[in-house]
């Protein structure tokens, strides 16, 4: 039987996603750094781990089959806990806003998980991996596309300490990574006041644009453009309870709302897309389950790959919906 390990186990993703996959019958080991907070789970199989520790990380590699890391920010954990999984030949799933992690995982085991039979599938999660997919299932069809805009409309996200930590890290990071005029372009960029028109009821928003998300990275890998740059609702980090969130309850916590827009502007035509739901964690959390149980039943090939890159976006998202995680609209194939 496969074994998931869940790296942040006891962290609010962590435990959606623990939840997400006991319901699908599957065998979990949870761990992190907190043996107290493990403990208190309830759950029989717990295995602690830190990451200044890599032997204890690898302890946790050799034990499971796929690793889905869950405890941000990933500039701190991401890299330790994906070497123990590559050490060990193991498939590796998270969570990761941060576009250079993500670059760096590319960068560093792309040819070893290539040859070593493992999948590496970073950004499996609400921000950056559900846009990158929505982008692939929307510009299908659009020749010689110009720019592809992905937009996120959020109300009510109540973060966590770990999404704090990356949301501060993020917007303090003068090293940008973006995708114009067909090539990746690096420095940064100063961020400018945009609208968006997003579809009814939400209508043209006020954006900050561009946000330093990973689209921009890996939306040009699978998806042939010239330029990628990804938004978010200017709204979204006025909110009084965004920063003051970190001891909710998960139902406290849920409340959120959301439209994920995506345009595509062709030389000759464009497309349009939206997802639409609640609770963005739940969303991050199905994301990554859903891509942990592909990945462990051998539908995707070895190698790094970013979500969109990974699957059929369509039919991903259509599995999504399927199981309440939002409503989808996407344009008519030919």
């Amino acid at each position: 039987m496969t074994i998931y390990a869940i790296y942040g186990a006891s962290g609010h993703t962590g435990r959606l996603v623990t939840s997400e996959l006991l319901s699908r019958g599957k065998d979990v080991i949870l761990s992190g750094r907190d043996p107290g907070r493990l403990a208190a789970l309830g759950h029989p199989q717990i295995l602690p781990a830190t990451t200044d520790k890599p032997e204890s990380l690898r302890a946790l590699a050799d034990s499971a089959d796929i690793i889905v890391n869950c405890a941000g920010p990933f500039v701190t954990t991401g890299l330790p806990v994906a070497t123990a999984a590559a050490a060990a030949g193991r498939h590796y799933v998270d969570h990761a806003l941060e576009v250079h992690h993500v670059r760096r995982l590319f960068d560093e085991f792309g040819d070893r998980a290539e040859r070593g039979g493992f999948t590496m599938l970073p950004d499996a999660s609400f921000y950056g991996g559900l846009g990158d997919l929505l982008a692939d299932a929307v510009a299908r069809g659009v020749s010689d596309i110009e720019r592809i805009t992905v937009a996120y409309s959020v109300a009510n996200w109540k973060l966590t300490t770990g999404a704090m930590a990356t949301a501060r890290l993020l917007f303090a990071d003068t090293d940008r990574i973006g995708f114009a005029d067909g090539a990746l372009q690096f420095g940064f960029v100063e961020p400018r006041n945009a609208v968006f028109a997003f579809p009814p009821p939400v209508g043209p928003r006020t954006m900050i644009a561009p946000v330093p998300f990973p689209e921009p990275f890996t939306v040009p890998r699978h998806v042939r453009t010239r330029a990628v740059e990804a938004q978010l609702t200017a709204r979204t980090f006025e909110e009084e309870k965004a920063f003051t969130s970190e001891h909710l309850t998960a139902e406290e916590r849920s409340d959120s709302e959301y439209t994920v827009a995506v345009q595509v502007l062709g030389a000759h035509g464009s497309a349009a897309g939206h997802v639409r739901g609640r609770d963005l964690w739940r969303v991050s959390a199905l994301i990554a389950a859903e891509s942990a149980v592909r990945i462990a039943e051998g539908r995707v090939k070895s190698g790094v790959m970013s979500p969109g890159e990974a699957f059929d976006a369509t039919e991903f998202l259509t599995a999504l919906a399927d199981r309440g995680a939002f409503t989808l609209e996407l344009p008519a194939q030919p």
